[in-house]
């Protein structure tokens, strides 16, 4: 499932990031988003979500909320 189906207050493992884009790989990965690693789904938006990673919280949009799969 993608982060978008994810449950909120759940941890995570990202399993893959389903994207071709390089620029898109680079910014996940500057943010600590990359397999393996813990991930935390705070709250919904309709723009997208609100998650945790390694202490920090981000606000990606749908996009790369599809992107992510736990």
């Amino acid at each position: 499932m993608n982060l978008k189906e994810a449950s909120e207050r759940k941890e995570y493992i990202i399993s893959s990031i389903e994207t071709d884009d390089e620029e898109f790989n680079s910014f996940l990965f500057s943010l600590g988003c990359y397999k393996g690693e813990a991930i935390t789904v705070i709250s919904h938006l309709n723009s997208g979500c609100v998650v945790s990673i390694k202490d920090g919280r981000y606000n990606i949009d749908n996009q790369l909320a599809k992107a992510i799969i736990v």
